[in-house]
Parts: structure tokens; C-alpha cells; sequence
């Protein structure tokens, strides 16, 4: 008998569990049309489209490490003459930024003229080992001067003039714009001062932080947009080239490099420039953001049965793109669901016993 009342009592428990459970199932309930009209209810279908997804950031501009040129002396001296005025000027490659007068060149350039001299007087004596001996002094001594940024151009016009120059013309070894002017007129300089600092701006390198939960759909390659708001119009193509793997432990931000060409010189660096990133994933089924009730434990749509009669459904969503977000499970392409008044529909589901819980 005892076993027989215990089978009687576990089935009438799951019984009523089946019952609850059926009863928090959500099922049909009506709102006639002409209240819908008067609540605001809107529709929207349903649809397979391609997903896209914009991620946003804040860019730095900075010049590429390549592109960044720093004349140094290479010899002690004094400067002499500037040509260059001050940070923004442009110059060409070759184009002459400041002479220096250096003690050494003025003696190695005399040095060289002696053994010019010394070269000839073998040769008119014919004196094969002196020739040969000068020769090895005369390589040594245009190397020396070769060293110390003096061109080919001006040696040989040293051996075709004889006259040793107190100048040593410092040129800028790349096209750019200035800047840094580290010296002053008369100032002294020693072997490895840097003089006047170069930056070649045709390209440049964009640093933008993202978010931790944004860095994963990131990868070498993708193509962005770069604007400005100090630039009205402005909007240059850049690609990325670096996803930098350390976190901001503060921020929670990574850092990312941008490559940009930048031919007419706006992007400048220290400014602020927009990222756009436009992410593609593919196709699937969307629906408006507002079309979705979330409750903490289900996320939940309305779908319209025709007629007033409206189907609370649960959704499985698999992510926000733009204004949709895409459905994995609970829709069919057509179908249409509320977009709108969504909690004054959900008060009258509540009212019906459509929803009992959430």
C-alpha cells in the first residue's frame, strides 16, 4: 500500500510540474487593430541581409618611424650659416640646410690637396712607389672626408680647384618637412649632435585604441575610413597593418597601427582623426533592435498571427549590427513582429495571461 501512495504522489508532482510549466509558456493572445492603431503598434518583416557591423575609435596621428630624419655631425666644428628657419619649412633631398666649419675638414681637405701634390711630383719623376704610396694616402683621406657628409662632388671639386673649403655644407639626406632646428648660428657642435630633424609626412601611421570585446574582430588587412571634424569633408582610405597584443590594464583598451598616405600634407602629427571600421559577417536573418523585449533570462519578440492576434516568442540572438540584430533561433524570413510600443503590448500580454513569467 505505502508503495503504491508514493507512485500515486510523484505523479500527481510531475503532473503539476507539467501543468506550471505549460502555464509559463507563452501562448496567442488579441489586441484588436483599431488599439493597436491607438498604442502605436508597428510591424516589421523578418529578413535575410548581409551583417555588417561599425566599430568606432579615436585615431593619433604620428610620423612612421621611416619616415623621420635626424642630421647629425659627424665631425666637431661650428655652425656657421643656417638655412633653414625654423619647424614647418620643406626641403628637398640634397638641399643644403647650414655650413659648419670644422678645424678637421679644413686640415684633412689640406691634407688631401698635399698628397695630390705629392701623387703628381711621383708621377713626373717616375717614381712608381711613390705614386703608389701617395694613392694609398689619397683613398684613405677621401674616405675620412666621405665619413663626414662631404658628397663626392665637392672632393673632386677640391682636386680640381686645389683651394680646401672652411665650409662643410650639411644637406638633407631625404625630402621632408622640419622638424627640429637643434642648433643656433655660431653655436659649437660635437661628433654626434643632432643638428636639424626631418619628417617625411607623404605617409603616416594612425594609433587608435579599441575596446578588449573589440580587439578579437580585428586583423591585419581591413580596410578603414579616416575623418576629421576639424576637416569638414575630410575622409582618407587607411588599411590595418598592427594589432598591438598589450592590453591597457586602466583602459582596458589595445592599440592598434593604421598605415595612411597622406600626399597633400593635411593628416599632422598630434591631431585627432575618426576611425570607421565597417566589419562584414556574412548573411542572416535580422530584425529592428526595438523589435526586441529583453528580460534578463529571454530576450522576446511579438510576432504578428493575423487579424489582432499576437505570438509572444522567445528569440536566440547573435548579435547587434547597425540599428538589426541577427536571429540564430525562434524566426522565419517573412514573419513579421511588433517595432514598436513593445511594453505597452507586453502590459496587455500580462493582463491576458499570455506571459507569466519571465
Amino acid at each position: 500500500m505505502k508503495t503504491i501512495h508514493a507512485v500515486r504522489l510523484l505523479g500527481g508532482l510531475l503532473a503539476l510540474t507539467v501543468r506550471l510549466r505549460s502555464a509559463d509558456q507563452p501562448h496567442d493572445f488579441t489586441i484588436p487593430l483599431d488599439r493597436q492603431q491607438m498604442i502605436g503598434v508597428t510591424y516589421a518583416t523578418v529578413e535575410t541581409k548581409p551583417l555588417q557591423r561599425t566599430v568606432r575609435a579615436v585615431g593619433l596621428v604620428a610620423a612612421t618611424t621611416g619616415g623621420e630624419w635626424d642630421t647629425v655631425a659627424r665631425v666637431d666644428g661650428y655652425v656657421h650659416q643656417l638655412f633653414v628657419a625654423a619647424p614647418g619649412d620643406r626641403v628637398e633631398r640634397g638641399q643644403v640646410l647650414l655650413d659648419l666649419y670644422s678645424p678637421d675638414v679644413v686640415a684633412t681637405e689640406n691634407e688631401y690637396l698635399d698628397l695630390l701634390r705629392m701623387r703628381d711630383a711621383g708621377q713626373g719623376d717616375h717614381n712608381p712607389s711613390a705614386v703608389d704610396n701617395a694613392g694609398r694616402l689619397l683613398a684613405a683621406a677621401r674616405a675620412r672626408l666621405s665619413q663626414w657628409n662631404i658628397p663626392d662632388s665637392q672632393i673632386d671639386a677640391l682636386e680640381s680647384t686645389g683651394v680646401a673649403s672652411p665650409y662643410l655644407r650639411i644637406t638633407a639626406g631625404a625630402r621632408g618637412i622640419v622638424e627640429q632646428v637643434a642648433v643656433r648660428q655660431g653655436a659649437r657642435v660635437a661628433a654626434g649632435d643632432s643638428l636639424v630633424k626631418l619628417a617625411d609626412l607623404s605617409s603616416v601611421w594612425i594609433w587608435a585604441e579599441f575596446y578588449e570585446n573589440e580587439l578579437p574582430l580585428l586583423r591585419p588587412g581591413l580596410a578603414v575610413t579616416l575623418t576629421s571634424s576639424s576637416l569638414p569633408g575630410f575622409s582618407v582610405p587607411g588599411r590595418l597593418a598592427v594589432v598591438d597584443p598589450f592590453i591597457n590594464e586602466m583602459k582596458r583598451t589595445g592599440r592598434v597601427r593604421i598605415d595612411a598616405a597622406n600626399p597633400d600634407g593635411r593628416l599632422w602629427p598630434g591631431a585627432y582623426v575618426d576611425v570607421t571600421l565597417v566589419l562584414d559577417a556574412g548573411v542572416g536573418l535580422t530584425i529592428p533592435c526595438d523589435a526586441v523585449l529583453p528580460t534578463g533570462e529571454h530576450d522576446i519578440v511579438f510576432v504578428d498571427r493575423g487579424g489582432g492576434r499576437l505570438e509572444p516568442r522567445y528569440v536566440q540572438l547573435g548579435g547587434k549590427y547597425g540599428e538589426s540584430y541577427a536571429v540564430t533561433a525562434g524566426l522565419n524570413p517573412g514573419e513579421r513582429v511588433v517595432s514598436s510600443a513593445n511594453f505597452l503590448v507586453d502590459a496587455e500580454s500580462k493582463i491576458q495571461g499570455a506571459l507569466k513569467s519571465w
